[in-house]
């Protein structure tokens, strides 16, 4: 059994979102299949954003955070679940991650080559993005770009990998089958811990 971080990017801390019913679904099939889940919300912490380098690279990591950055260290899978929002992931999404994967924690210090810096290794991740286009069209049309750039600008770059993705397109007009579909995808997935 795994060890699983689940992160909810959705910045709507209300929850009643798509990307909140597909996480509740990947997350109650992980644990019933006996996976040990650890759930974090951005949207319900506190901290403030990065304004320079000084401050990623020397400050301290919020108090707020230092949980999350230990729950990263345990996990041996994280899932992020997020819409997309103008072409990328939501800017507290981002900038929770800026905060969390600091130098010394998932980046070495004294790396000669900062391409094998990450820290991160032997764990794998899965992103799965709600999006209202469909997702060929996000894939194909616009190549995907801001899901690679996590994939390979962060995740990759701290050491994380394989990277799995789950792009659900037409978000907004899914009707109750389809929604149920994904549904049962997201309960598969959590059952493998995938």
């Amino acid at each position: 059994m795994s060890r699983i971080l689940l992160i909810q990017g959705h910045p709507d801390p209300a929850g009643g979102h798509l990307c909140h019913a597909l996480a509740e679904a990947y997350r109650d099939a992980a644990s019933a299949a006996g996976h040990q889940v650890e759930a974090v919300t951005p949207a319900m912490l506190d901290f403030p954003l990065l304004c320079n380098a000084h401050e990623w690279e020397e400050g301290e990591v919020p108090p707020v955070l230092a949980p999350v950055q230990r729950a990263i260290a345990a996990a041996q899978h994280i899932v992020i679940f997020y819409p997309l929002w103008l072409g990328d992931m939501p800017a507290r999404l981002k900038a929770f991650l800026e905060q969390v994967a600091r130098p010394g924690f998932a980046l070495s210090r004294q790396a000669g080559n900062p391409l094998h810096a990450g820290l991160l290794a032997g764990r794998s991740a899965r992103v799965v993005v709600t999006m209202g286009m469909p997702a060929l069209f996000y894939r194909w049309y616009f190549c995907a770009h801001s899901l690679k750039s996590l994939e390979r600008n962060v995740l990759n770059f701290v050491g994380i990998a394989p990277v799995r993705k789950t792009l659900v397109g037409s978000a907004g007009k899914l009707d109750a089958a389809a929604l149920a579909a994904w549904r049962r995808r997201m309960q598969v997935l959590g059952a493998r811990g995938a």
